[in-house]
């Protein structure tokens, strides 16, 4: 790729620029986002409106009310270290590939290139699972609007899809105001959050106590006999539980994927960062003990697989069940929206790089800045890897939707690991940006890598006993296939690496050079003064 000479005195770069063309890119996307937007697309993609209401009763089965009540701030303390850890990185490289770009150019190209493809990977199974669950609370809301409707789970699908191809078009066609839409989006997240907890506590008649939120437990899994205080609890089904949390605090990568569109984005990318994080914990957090304190009916939460609905449903008025259903599907919409920007941004940087097939096409920005054919490539891959969802699940738990979770948490956090970990063996080589963690990166970069590596196991793991190969009730429709998903690429992009790419993917490239400068063999600057 040639790359372009910088602009000269008659063409004046502003630090942005400047700072984006020493990691050796044109700023091609346009540089309209406040700091406040780019916080709002992570705050946005987490979306407690989104993830606590669809993923709700992973936890509730797997745990009850303590994976919930004490599992949220726990395991929120957790990615908010892994947070920090990212918020420094990008800080010091704000480009559009963000985690890729950060393993290739503190490591080799094998790292950035594994790292791309498992973080692309993770996008794409964020934005299909928000968008399914977006689907699944439109055909709740339909079912209960619309006379006739049966909310069968082909109509969900293709509610699925219709939601998927709008997303799509918005972010293609809404250039000018999708920065807005972000915006819009958090006020709707705490304004309808806000509201949910009102309605929560006003309209019930009756209300669990303290000791049901904070100390019982359950075990809805089929693992284990139903048995709340065995070693299985503890260390099987309670931590499979987690998923609600680490799903749902997941996606404030995008700060970075957006960081070349965001002013001052050196500061504003970190700080949004960690930031969508710490905020959306304390959000979810009271969102959550509002479902549990509300949560009266337990026998009818158990009938319905332990979904949230179930707790409005029963707990409320039949106008405030609406409400509620309405407030989080619009919360869910604006997530979808949020994730598939994201998602486009990283394919379109990564095939910058020259690393995904039909590079050429995906890599291409429109007049209006916007990479379109990288957001309709991966809104289609988003489709395909949700076409299992069409099949039945065992006993009503949606195994199909929660794979598809894992996949996105299993791949993002592990894209997360490896720049974390090339940090810590780069130790005082590396060069800071403005927002820094100083001497502390070495205790809290220790406790992400392990905790990511933790959480990646507990994940591929099989959600339901007719999940497990050999078990008498085996069934295909219940295998957790995010081991299947994430190990094919894994596979596919190592067999592709050592068989062809390691020839020739060197990382980033260079579409710009500054005065004085030349690319290094692994892509970065090199200062030809120095």
């Amino acid at each position: 790729m040639a790359t372009t000479p910088a602009p000269t005195a008659e063409q004046p770069m502003d630090d942005d620029a400047r700072r984006l063309a020493e990691l050796g890119y044109k700023q091609e996307l346009r540089r309209k986002w406040s700091g406040f937007s780019n916080f709002a697309i992570s705050f946005s993609i987490i979306s407690i409106l989104a993830g606590c209401f669809t993923t709700f009763g992973q936890a509730w089965n797997n745990g009850g009310p303590v994976a919930i009540s004490w599992g949220w701030p726990l395991i929120s303390l957790f990615i908010l270290i892994i947070g920090f850890c990212l918020a420094e990185l990008v800080s010091a490289y704000p480009t559009a590939g963000g985690i890729y770009w950060w393993a290739a150019t503190m490591g080799r190209p094998v790292h950035g290139w594994f790292t791309g493809w498992l973080n692309l990977i993770g996008l794409i199974a964020v934005t299909a699972s928000v968008d399914y669950g977006c689907a699944t609370f439109l055909n709740l809301t339909l079912s209960a609007l619309v006379d006739g409707w049966d909310g069968t789970l082909r109509q969900v699908f293709v509610l699925f899809v219709i939601i998927l191809v709008l997303h799509g078009l918005i972010n293609i066609f809404g250039h000018r105001i999708i920065d807005v839409l972000q915006n819009v989006s958090v006020w709707w997240h705490v304004a309808g959050a806000t509201a949910v907890v009102a309605i929560l506590l006003l309209v019930p008649d009756d209300h669990q106590s303290f000791q049901f939120v904070f100390t019982e437990r359950f075990n809805n899994s089929g693992f284990g006999d139903g048995d709340t205080g065995g070693v299985t609890f503890w260390l099987y089904v309670l931590p499979l539980g987690f998923l609600l949390t680490q799903y749902t605090i997941t996606g404030f990568d995008a700060c970075a994927h957006v960081s070349e569109e965001t002013r001052g984005a050196s500061q504003a990318a970190a700080r949004g960062l960690w930031q969508s994080i710490f905020y959306s914990a304390i959000g979810g957090w009271v969102l959550l003990l509002a479902f549990l304190f509300a949560a009266t009916d337990v026998e009818a939460i158990n009938a319905a697989g332990g979904f949230s609905g179930a707790i409005f449903e029963s707990a409320l008025t039949p106008f405030f069940f609406k409400a509620v259903i309405i407030i989080s599907t619009i919360g869910q919409f604006f997530c979808g929206m949020s994730c598939v920007t994201s998602m486009s941004r990283m394919a379109y940087a990564f095939s910058r790089d020259r690393a995904v097939p039909g590079w050429r096409l995906w890599s291409r920005v429109d007049r209006n800045g916007t990479p379109a054919n990288a957001i309709v490539g991966a809104t289609l891959a988003g489709l395909v890897l949700t076409l299992p969802a069409l099949y039945e699940s065992p006993a009503g738990i949606p195994v199909a939707f929660y794979a598809v979770v894992s996949v996105a948490v299993i791949g993002l956090y592990l894209s997360f690991v490896i720049p974390i970990a090339l940090r810590l063996r780069m130790g005082d080589r590396f060069t800071p940006g403005p927002w820094t963690l100083g001497r502390r990166y070495k205790v809290l970069g220790w406790i992400a890598v392990i905790e990511i590596a933790v959480i990646s196991i507990y994940f591929v793991l099989p959600i339901v006993p007719a999940g497990v190969p050999g078990h008498a009730d085996f069934s295909w429709s219940a295998v957790n296939y995010a081991p299947i998903a994430v190990g094919g690429v894994l596979l596919g992009v190592a067999v592709w690496w050592y068989a062809s790419a390691r020839k020739w993917f060197t990382g980033p490239r260079r579409t710009v050079d500054l005065p004085g400068q030349r690319a290094a063999s692994d892509g970065a600057p090199v200062d030809e003064r120095a």
